[in-house]
């Protein structure tokens, strides 16, 4: 129940995002890892099932994606509204993107590790969770250099700097920050569901 309403909400947010946005290109980059992901959960949805907790997450980073696809990081009106709000000197949708970047794979990486046993003792979970999406962000920043230098002026809005010179290494930082605090602020409860979760498929 909880996977189809879900999956219904990003369908019409996805919708909504792809009416009229900055501009398609922009778009398309923006929101292909939401579809690329959504594709993957549909084809395991039954051999490896995820918590509960797990899908609210993909989906909130899915719709931060595609708001962010819509008008771009640097135009998103609630990053806006909070820059005059408090006088900031940008607009900081972009670092809530970036931070979810962290702080949801984070989770995905803990359950896949912990339910598949890859690595044993949670102290090493932690430790590859964390470097595994630090890797992830550098990839990312990678890809966004990539696409910048291929296509000039058309990839500024994917790049998405505003004039920060330090724009990579902070989006890297802020999903370092959520790669740290997520196994650390949501652990315990996502130990219960995925214990459920194995009781059920257990019997």
């Amino acid at each position: 129940m909880l996977q189809r309403t879900l999956l219904a909400l990003f369908a019409l947010i996805f919708v909504w995002s792809a009416i009229r946005p900055h501009d398609y290109f922009t778009w398309s980059l923006e929101v292909f890892p939401a579809v690329i992901g959504l594709v993957l959960l549909i084809a395991t949805r039954r051999t490896f099932p995820l918590t509960p907790l797990l899908y609210t997450l993909l989906f909130l980073h899915a719709t931060i994606l595609a708001v962010g696809g819509h008008y771009t990081y640097a135009e998103v009106p609630l990053g806006n509204w909070v820059r005059d709000a408090l006088d900031l000197a940008r607009n900081h949708y972009d670092r809530l993107g970036h931070f979810a970047q962290g702080f949801i794979p984070a989770m995905l990486a803990r359950e896949i590790l912990i339910r598949r046993n890859v690595v044993r003792g949670r102290g090493w979970v932690y430790f590859i969770v964390v470097s595994i999406c630090l890797a992830v962000s550098a990839a990312y920043e990678l890809l966004e250099w990539r696409v910048s230098v291929a296509t000039g002026s058309k990839g500024d809005a994917f790049l998405g700097t505003q004039g920060d010179i330090w724009d990579t290494q902070e989006d890297m930082a802020t999903a370092l920050i959520g790669a740290l605090m997520a196994p650390l602020l949501l652990g315990a409860w996502h130990d219960r569901q995925m214990a459920r979760l194995a009781a059920r498929e257990n019997r």
